[in-house]
């Protein structure tokens, strides 16, 4: 099953997307070469004309050339981050595509499985967002296709998460539905997604679906604040605060005993 297919001069296009999560196709995309179209971000201009990977960026690109998986998705990763390589969003989106295109019908339990379902988790992302000054634009409806994928096929915690915050949203042609938001949360927080910890946490808190249940939404905000670093994630540790100042002793009490259980079936 091939899922796309995109090199910097050919068209991206699903082929097929239904194995798991019952997904249509999606229309072509153009995606030029940096330094060929005037559109292009100018630091993927300058990749191409000054920029000189390291060594082992050299490595990588070999090893990703003879169709290796996981040097294809490092180099992206390296390209999106600007990691020993000049920053360029195009770059890593080629080299996740490449991933997708070859590999979407790899067994989940394969060693390359979780890069092959991250590779899709950053191109929903790049399809959310869209590239700027490229031909890669915003498709919301294209990073649901891409995070449904890799959600329900690979069941991969990041792409539950991003799935969830659609269904919350009502984006990528969906309507808003708390209750399967919450179903996706609830795949991902048990793998320990620390931001579908939070979001879940606090909607059980608020009772925003079913029944209010305050202890548990307060155990999942604990191990969410726990887990949050830098400011970027400041928010988790506001729907905590928020959380535990509402809580009663009781709540507190039940919301410790609930995340002494979880650690212990965790470690068990």
């Amino acid at each position: 099953m091939r899922i796309f297919k995109c090199h910097f001069n050919a068209v991206v296009g699903f082929a097929g997307l239904g194995l798991a999560a019952g997904l249509g196709p999606a229309a072509g995309l153009e995606v030029s070469r940096p330094g060929t179209d005037p559109s292009v971000p100018v630091e993927c201009s300058a990749t191409v004309r000054v920029g000189e990977p390291t060594k082992a960026a050299g490595a990588l690109q070999y090893a990703a050339e003879q169709g290796n998986p996981v040097a294809q998705w490092k180099l992206g990763r390296m390209y999106a981050k600007g990691d020993g390589v000049p920053h360029c969003d195009l770059r890593a989106f080629e080299y996740f595509t490449r991933i997708a295109n070859s590999h979407a019908d790899d067994y989940p339990d394969t060693p390359q499985a979780p890069f092959v379902s991250n590779a899709f988790v950053a191109l929903g992302q790049y399809y959310l967002d869209g590239i700027p000054n490229s031909a890669v634009k915003a498709d919301p409806e294209r990073a649901r296709q891409m995070f449904a994928y890799a959600a329900s096929y690979f069941g991969n915690a990041d792409a539950q998460y991003r799935l969830a915050r659609l269904y919350l949203d009502g984006r990528g042609g969906l309507e808003r539905d708390a209750k399967q938001a919450a179903r996706w949360l609830g795949l991902a927080a048990q793998k320990g997604q620390y931001q579908a910890q939070a979001v879940l946490g606090s909607m059980l808190f608020k009772g925003d679906v079913g029944p209010r249940q305050a202890a548990r939404g307060l155990m999942w905000l604990t191990l969410a604040r726990d887990s949050a670093v830098g400011t970027e994630d400041k928010w988790i540790a506001d729907l905590y605060d928020a959380a535990f100042k509402q809580a009663n002793d009781d709540d507190r009490a039940a919301a410790l005993s609930a995340l002494e259980r979880w650690m212990k079936n965790r470690r068990g």
